[in-house]
């Protein structure tokens, strides 16, 4: 059964990678291509160190934190990234695909 769950796990946090890593090529701007790492990308992850923690939590017969003090690190970090992204782009006077081509 534990397989089942660390599968189900992975593969949605693998569709979610996916999904983002798409976003992050096929986006026309910066301000699009952003929220694909940051959005999408981090919900892969933290779907895979789920997947994770439920395999080491099994294997060991206690609670793995590892994974979790990663996610948590992870929340906290991508966030904060995108928006320091975004405020040096804004700073930099990066365009958006509409202003570059009209709406």
């Amino acid at each position: 059964m534990t397989e089942w769950i660390v599968s189900v796990f992975l593969v949605i946090g693998a569709v979610f990678a996916l999904i983002g890593s798409l976003g992050l090529a096929r986006l026309p701007d910066f301000y699009m291509r952003l929220h694909g790492p940051t959005k999408a990308t981090t919900l892969g992850v933290g779907s895979i160190l789920v997947a994770s923690a439920v395999h080491f939590s099994a294997q060991t017969g206690r609670l793995s934190l590892h994974e979790l003090l990663i996610t948590l690190f992870l929340f906290l970090t991508a966030p904060v990234s995108a928006h320091l992204l975004a405020k040096a782009a804004t700073h930099l006077r990066v365009h958006t695909r509409a202003r570059r081509y009209g709406p």
